[in-house]
């Protein structure tokens, strides 16, 4: 198989992997009784991809995902909350990636899980029309660092996984 098919093909899987756990996800009972806060786990294979193909083909796997899991599971009001989170926390674990030279990726995903629930409160803030959800901030900031920090840690496990090349 040539290297470019080979890339498409392992990108395609990443994102049906990425949608394969979202969906997982969605059907578990909450870890708290708070709602919103969700484990985030196909972060997991989007920062994988980040770490193994690079931004753009994270960003690809990442959207593909939002897309699919919008059109199978939600709506367009779920597409807005989950793109705004997925995209802010991508560009943030880029930026927190490049400063920490490629180590620390727990702490990586723990800005990614951060900002991802930053960027769903403005979403909620502006959509709602209220500043109201502004005492949600101490409990998703914590969740989305403590979930980040695991996504973090379990990438990093991920990769130190060899696969043998085919």
């Amino acid at each position: 198989m040539k290297k470019d098919t080979r890339k498409i093909v392992t990108l395609g899987l990443m994102a049906a992997l990425s949608l394969a756990v979202y969906a997982f996800e969605s059907i578990l009972p909450p870890i708290i009784p708070v709602p919103g806060i969700k484990p985030g786990l196909s972060n997991i294979i989007i920062l994988f991809s980040l770490k193994k193909f690079g931004k753009k083909e994270a960003g690809s796997v990442l959207l593909v995902r939002l897309l699919l899991s919008a059109f199978l599971f939600g709506n367009a009001t779920s597409l807005i909350y989950s793109a705004a989170g997925g995209f802010l926390a991508l560009l943030m674990e880029i930026i927190s990636d490049k400063i920490l030279s490629g180590d620390h990726l727990y702490l990586t995903g723990s800005f990614g899980g951060f900002f991802h629930n930053i960027a769903q409160l403005i979403v909620a803030m502006l959509i709602m029309q209220s500043t109201l959800i502004i005492f949600y901030v101490p409990y998703l900031c914590i969740s989305g660092i403590v979930t980040g920090l695991f996504t973090g840690f379990a990438t990093h496990f991920l990769l130190k996984i060899k696969i043998p090349e085919t």
